[in-house]
């Protein structure tokens, strides 16, 4: 994947309702495509490329808040939303971990726990 990377060499993110969203891109035409919607396609632009996986199980716990993956923004219903779950990203940096454990420890019906 492709990681464009703020002037200060950071990743670029943006954030929506309490969520920092990494953007990704799948190949240079997805990049390319998503620079020129925002009016920014003449700029030179930085980026690192990295493994999907790296990306969900490294960058995203050590961004220290709730946050996602967008993959391939702007780019119609092709683009991918990878939120901060279970199953997605690692439970440590998952915010709906706690809802989990929540559920996993009431009781179920006869008494039985799940």
């Amino acid at each position: 994947m492709l990681l464009p990377l703020t002037e200060d060499g950071l990743p670029l993110a943006g954030d929506r309702d309490g969520i920092r969203w990494l953007y990704a891109f799948s190949d240079e035409t997805a990049f390319a495509a998503w620079a020129l919607a925002r009016g920014e396609g003449g700029r030179e632009w930085s980026y690192q490329r990295v493994y999907g996986a790296r990306l969900l199980d490294v960058a995203v716990p050590a961004v220290g808040a709730p946050c996602g993956i967008v993959l391939d923004a702007g780019s119609g219903p092709e683009a991918m939303l990878f939120p901060p779950v279970g199953g997605i990203v690692p439970e440590s940096a998952a915010v709906d971990t706690g809802a989990r454990e929540r559920r996993s420890a009431a009781p179920v019906a006869g008494g039985a726990r799940r």
